[in-house]
């Protein structure tokens, strides 16, 4: 039987750590997603709007789980991934916190729109089993469309709000970027695994102008282009 090659099987654990630790940043977005959007909750001006953000939060600990159960398969503890990496969200988080409830109905549609746009462009670059997890969290990112109409009607009865609004919008695709490319530059693990072969710069700045042509697409459903 011929054995396997040093360099092939080099290049395969250094694959799965790349997912292991991907994952394991998910799920700590996740995590911070989830417990970010209960504290916001205390602004939801009615009930209605209180058991739509629930349903967000009870999406994001659907997302946790499925990653969770996938991380400890690949022999990860969810609990230390959680302590290892939801620092840098909870920074996103802390510099994106929303002063009233219709900044918090722009985050609520824009950050979930922005997860989705990762979860897409990440799924592009991973192998099949890994690429279907996280194709299987994105499918269920359709939570916070209910954003849009409490949004757009603010807006038609209070127009000098869209003027804020909109800035509060670029400020969240800037930070969100911003973050994102602090973890890639402190795990090369999955830096590598995304962007393996780029050769240079230009793959790691077409997956951010993706993320940013779907965030100018949002803008305009919220009607703050």
């Amino acid at each position: 039987m011929a054995e396997s090659s040093p360099v092939k099987s080099e290049l395969d654990a250094a694959v799965e750590r790349g997912i292991t630790k991907l994952f394991a940043v998910l799920l700590a977005g996740e995590y911070a997603a989830y417990t970010r959007l209960i504290a916001e909750s205390a602004m939801a001006p009615d009930i209605r709007s209180r058991v739509a953000i629930a349903r967000m939060a009870s999406a994001e600990m659907g997302h946790f789980d499925l990653l969770a159960e996938q991380l400890e398969q690949r022999g990860g503890d969810p609990i230390k991934a959680i302590g290892d990496y939801v620092d840098v969200f909870d920074r996103y988080h802390g510099s994106t916190n929303p002063k009233s409830w219709y900044e918090a109905m722009v985050k609520a549609y824009v950050g979930d729109g922005l997860a989705a746009d990762f979860y897409v462009e990440l799924a592009h670059m991973l192998p099949p089993g890994p690429r279907d997890i996280v194709e299987g969290v994105m499918a269920q990112t359709d939570n916070s469309l209910f954003a849009i109409d409490q949004v757009r009607n603010k807006i038609a009865a209070e127009p000098d709000l869209r003027g804020p609004l909109t800035l509060w919008g670029r400020r969240l695709l800037g930070e969100a970027i911003t973050h994102a490319q602090w973890v890639l530059a402190a795990e090369e693990d999955v830096t590598d695994l995304l962007f393996q072969g780029s050769g240079d710069l230009q793959a790691v700045s077409r997956f951010f102008d993706s993320i940013s042509d779907r965030h100018a697409k949002r803008m305009t459903d919220l009607g703050l282009a």
